[in-house]
């Protein structure tokens, strides 16, 4: 059997909590991995012997489980009471299950229990988890790939092919078990998206206007690093001769954060250090789903380049904002324990003029935080006024490891 591909950073983020009375508590897309993360947790962690407890609530052996009572009946009759054993109870997309913290809370509370569960619904869980699980649980978001697994899973080298096939394929882990081809993981992205869609969305939202829940996620993945608001949203469909409402448009907009395949990052006044209330931008958690919904285009390669640095950032444990400054835009204000640096993202630097801009945006911030612009392609060690050149190579493999 082909050996399980480790993704240390999860691993050492989950490893510290293992046989503790915390409820750990794995958010993420569905199909970035979390179950696997689990299993290949149980097959590293050597601390005490043990029963596992697994629970897939998307195989049809678990489907029955739709209620803590019934949760709670089937543990039961899988736990061991046996002396000195664990019970490492493993609970897959929990929010298929209603009223599950009740059943959970109450096996975290025993000794001989060890409690892991996962969620692709960041309303059911993020937002009430301190509430639903007494605020005993530490909370591990899972994204797709970064470029670095993306080697590690194809076994390719870090080089300019390696990054056009990421930026073009994505990260999703199943992809390993795929020929990296056009029409192979096109078609199974566009059956990904459309199972999340419809698990995630339409069927937990009650979604009926189908049509415009596509032509929204059309319009979302051909504006990546646009500032967006429904206001702006409902303007441009009124211009298609569309109407929709603006509560609408909201309430779809969240449900497409909730269900993970888009992120919301909000701008941060950098002067007056607030968060301003309207105008947001939107990137998707794996951009290949984006490039098989919007189609991969060579003009598009600064919105995919965006949104690759936007994943990277947040999978590595950065808070985001988008930068404003008077009335100048800084793409990225990436924050890590107390840590900060700013982040310019441009194809290339074709002239004086773009020059000017990507970096002229960046020396207007006076402060001694590092300060740097990625580009495609950038020469080794280049630097102007002490602002950073990186290429998106060097960042994809270096930054904030």
């Amino acid at each position: 059997m082909e050996a399980p591909i480790a993704r240390p950073k999860y691993s050492h983020s989950i490893l510290p909590y293992m046989n503790t009375p915390l409820i750990k508590v794995l958010i993420g897309q569905r199909r970035v991995g979390k179950s696997y993360l689990l299993l290949q947790l149980m097959a590293m962690d050597k601390k005490a012997p043990g029963k596992l407890i697994f629970i897939d609530r998307e195989h049809e052996d678990f489907r029955h489980i739709t209620t803590d009572i019934v949760l709670t009946e089937y543990i039961r009759t899988q736990a061991t009471e046996a002396p000195g054993l664990i019970n490492y109870l493993m609970v897959d997309e929990v929010q298929e299950i209603d009223q599950f913290e009740n059943s959970i809370r109450s096996f975290a509370a025993k000794a001989n229990f060890d409690v892991y569960i996962t969620g692709s619904n960041s309303e059911m869980l993020s937002t009430e988890l301190s509430t639903r699980l007494g605020g005993r649980y530490i909370e591990i978001p899972v994204f797709g790939l970064d470029f670095s697994e993306f080697l590690t899973f194809h076994g390719l080298s870090a080089d300019e092919k390696a990054l056009d096939a990421f930026l073009k394929y994505g990260g999703m882990p199943f992809l390993k078990n795929l020929p990296l081809t056009d029409e192979v993981v096109f078609d199974y992205l566009r059956t990904v998206f459309n199972s999340i869609v419809y698990t995630d969305v339409i069927t937990r939202y009650s979604v009926r206007n189908l049509d415009f829940m596509d032509r929204l996620t059309r319009f979302l993945a051909d504006n990546i690093g646009s500032l967006l608001n429904a206001k702006r949203i409902s303007e441009y469909l009124k211009s298609q001769k569309i109407s929709i409402s603006i509560n609408t448009i909201m309430d779809y907009l969240s449900y497409l954060t909730h269900s993970q395949i888009i992120h919301v990052v909000r701008r941060l006044d950098i002067k007056g250090k607030r968060i301003f209330e309207v105008g947001e931008k939107y990137y998707f958690q794996d951009i290949g789903i984006r490039n098989a919904i919007a189609g991969f285009r060579a003009a598009d390669i600064g919105k995919i380049m965006e949104n690759c640095i936007f994943h990277h950032l947040v999978s590595h444990g950065y808070k985001v904002w988008i930068g404003q400054i008077d009335n100048l835009e800084i793409d990225f204000v990436a924050e890590r324990r107390n840590e900060r640096t700013y982040i310019q993202v441009a194809y290339l630097i074709a002239d004086q003029a773009t020059h000017d801009r990507e970096f002229g945006n960046l020396l207007q911030i006076q402060d001694n935080y590092p300060k740097m612009v990625v580009t495609l392609h950038a020469p080794d060690g280049a630097s102007t006024d002490g602002i950073e050149h990186w290429s998106l190579l060097r960042f994809l493999t270096h930054f904030g490891k």
